[in-house]
């Protein structure tokens, strides 16, 4: 029988990657907390009509990349492409307009029938953040803010943000009608997909990758000239507030996001070290999609960070070293297994990291692999130590090795835990 391997466009995230996935999420965490929002976890699946609803069914992402099944109730049933919509589901679902302004994060996996390549895959996972409830511009530069905040924390270089407004219904309305106007009698020249858009979605021609297309869209009209007053002083007022805080941005007049759902701010920040696909993270207003979904017409301001990209950045700019080892417990006889665990486990509850050899192998081994992972210090335990109530105590940087007593090692004491931390400072 063949070997099972995982699907294309899923990928294993193992042990030796992992500290940077957990880096992320402890720095977005604690930024975010310390502004106030909390976590909301909802569900991986839900109703087909909550996506096609709320992202729309002319976008790439519903018409194309959805992983959609019937389950055995035979409802339309599909794994969630982008955390937005859910989180808006149970906003409503849950009653939180009562609740006040929300201001909520979200991580985990998302789910799109893509073309696999660096960077992108068809399970790819985001932290997200969702502003509820606030018309402000103030709160579009918030979100941003702390956007910029996370990635420059985790040290990322060469970042620049991307802005444009796409304006509410009646300004979109009139743009559209202004770029299918202009576009039509360049039809033939259009890539394949723009032409299929040209009708369907053609605000979406505005990001193709098309050398072509892009070309004849240098003298398209721009949607920013299509902005009535109000979508125009909004956007205005997040610009000087961005100035303010000194974020620096560049307006990019072709930023219309791939979900339909997005009124006035848009943004993107982008690395430049990442090639084409360049965005880390992306998001924008929303006002209308909590009306669309069945609730109160509610202002809202969200993103997402794609974190595959991300850790594609921080592995280019930084090792991130395993946690440091405290001990590792080596024994050796009929009896020392059992009591090193008792010891490990003892130790554990003081708030020391040890790691406890399960091997059965000659100490020799043992000290390998001690010294392979990083440990200060090898506790030795064999049945003489049982008996005598002693273990060996050896400093791997210096080989040094003692003998005490296992009820003194065992009393957490404050010397043992000044040389240890002695030790950590010198390596």
């Amino acid at each position: 029988m063949g070997k099972i391997s995982a699907l294309r466009g899923t990928r294993d995230i193992l042990p030796e990657e992992v500290s940077y996935w957990q880096e992320v999420e402890t720095v977005a965490k604690e930024i975010l907390t310390k502004a106030a929002y909390t976590e909301i976890r909802a569900p991986i699946f839900e109703q087909t009509a909550l996506f096609e609803r709320g992202i729309g069914e002319a976008t790439d992402v519903v018409s194309k990349e959805m992983y959609t099944f019937r389950d055995r109730g035979d409802r339309s049933c599909t794994l969630r492409p982008e955390g937005t919509a859910g989180v808006v589901r149970a906003f409503i679902e849950h009653g939180l307009h009562n609740q006040g302004i929300q201001r909520l994060w979200y991580a985990g996996p998302m789910f799109r029938y893509e073309r696999p390549q660096a960077g992108r895959q068809r399970q790819f996972h985001q932290i997200g953040l969702e502003l509820i409830g606030s018309p402000s511009p103030v709160a579009d530069v918030e979100t941003i803010a702390l956007a910029t905040d996370i990635l420059e924390t985790l040290g990322l270089k060469h970042l620049s943000l991307q802005l444009n407004s796409v304006g509410n219904t009646e300004d979109r309305q009139r743009y559209r009608n202004a770029l299918v106007e202009y576009l039509t009698p360049y039809k033939d020249k259009l890539d394949a997909d723009s032409q299929d858009r040209l009708t369907r979605n053609p605000l979406r021609i505005l990001d193709s990758k098309d050398e072509q297309t892009q070309a004849i869209l240098q003298a398209a009209p721009r949607l920013i000239d299509h902005l009535g007053d109000e979508s125009r002083k909004h956007f205005e007022q997040v610009q000087t507030q961005l100035t303010d805080l000194g974020i620096d941005y560049t307006l990019n007049s072709n930023l219309v996001r791939g979900l339909d759902y997005y009124t006035h701010t848009a943004f993107e920040i982008q690395s430049a070290d990442l090639g084409a696909q360049a965005t880390v993270c992306g998001g924008g207003r929303y006002d209308g999609l909590i009306a669309e979904l069945g609730g109160n017409e509610t202002p809202a301001m969200g993103w997402a960070i794609g974190m595959e990209r991300l850790i594609l950045l921080l592995k280019e700019l930084k090792a991130v070293p395993d946690p440091e080892l405290d001990f590792y417990v080596v024994s050796r006889g009929d009896r020392a297994p059992a009591k090193a665990l008792t010891i490990a486990q003892t130790l554990r509850h003081q708030g020391w990291r040890v790691e406890l050899d399960l091997s059965g192998s000659q100490l020799k081994k043992q000290f390998k692999r001690a010294d392979r992972n990083g440990a200060i210090a090898c506790l030795i335990l064999g049945d003489t130590e049982v008996e005598e109530g002693t273990i060996n105590l050896k400093w791997m940087a210096t080989q040094e090795q003692t003998v005490i007593n296992q009820q003194e090692l065992l009393a957490n004491n404050e010397e043992l835990r000044q040389q240890i931390l002695q030790a950590k400072n010198r390596n």
